[in-house]
């Protein structure tokens, strides 16, 4: 399994991560980031092309090192700076207070211990500073709901441990985050996939 979450895991993200329709929720969910950023679940850097002319720098989290050199040609066109700064979300190395916004996008449906991986986040950001997220989760509807149960543990064994139905909104209330904007839809594709809550969350 240690070769095939580092070698071929980072490689389906980069494909089915990266599919055009995609674009437009990573473009709404980075509007408005600005500052000092923290992007937990660098990944391939697929987000690079919509960072907001307002962000000054971007710490980059990434654990997979094959996602890290996937990135590389659009690190070469990036027009802000980008460090890959931590490999864990469930431990940051940098101090607290030190960012202005953080960004997660599909990324929270794979972190073992997501409650911690939230602590950790508040923390580093200011007062006031705000997370953006659009991950998959929890569908609203009950069918769909009993579909990503029965499925979660094949999507957890063959896709490096992502869980189909995490509480997206609910994680982040529950970490003390305040929910400003949210939106809960479905996008193309299989809706027990596909159910993606896109928000803005301020830390208080």
């Amino acid at each position: 399994m240690g070769i095939y979450n580092d070698q071929i895991v980072p490689r389906i993200v980069e494909v089915a991560c990266g599919a055009k329709f995609n674009n437009p929720q990573r473009k709404r969910v980075c509007a408005g980031l600005h500052g000092r950023v923290v992007e937990i679940g660098f990944g391939s850097g697929l987000n690079v092309p919509f960072y907001p002319a307002a962000v000054q720098s971007i710490s980059a989290v990434e654990p997979a090192d094959l996602g890290w050199k996937l990135a590389a040609g659009r690190l070469a066109t990036a027009t802000v700076p980008i460090e890959r700064a931590g490999l864990d979300g469930q431990s940051l190395p940098f101090a607290d207070n030190s960012f202005d916004a953080a960004l997660s996008t599909w990324t929270m449906c794979t972190i073992p211990d997501i409650a911690t991986a939230l602590a950790e986040v508040r923390r580093v950001l200011v007062p006031g500073g705000t997370l953006h997220f659009v991950e998959h989760g929890l569908a609203p509807d009950a069918k769909v709901q009993v579909w990503q149960h029965r499925l979660n543990p094949i999507q957890k064994a063959i896709a490096g441990g992502c869980h189909l139905d995490r509480d997206i909104r609910g994680l982040v209330e529950t970490a003390g985050f305040e929910i400003r904007d949210v939106d809960v839809f479905y996008e193309q594709g299989p809706k027990f996939l596909t159910a993606l809550t896109l928000g803005v969350a301020v830390s208080p």
